[in-house]
């Protein structure tokens, strides 16, 4: 995805600038102790956001479930 596309797209330009530092990392090998601690603090602020706000959402489990008894 170009640039412009993300922009097209509504991809905040600070999202995409650190989407793009991750890719740059994993393409190269390195590591940014300091940036995947933020990303990972991030996540989980994120994560019990949409657990306040909606609940606990179990969709894989019955997902699955049903995919193994067709």
């Amino acid at each position: 995805m170009s640039t412009t596309e993300a922009k097209d797209a509504g991809i905040p330009a600070d999202v995409m600038a650190e989407l793009e530092y991750a890719a740059q990392l994993a393409a190269s090998g390195r590591k940014d102790p300091a940036f995947a601690r933020r990303i990972a603090e991030e996540a989980a602020r994120i994560r019990e956001e949409v657990k306040r706000k909606y609940g606990l959402l179990d969709i894989g489990v019955p997902a699955i479930r049903e995919l193994r008894d067709e």
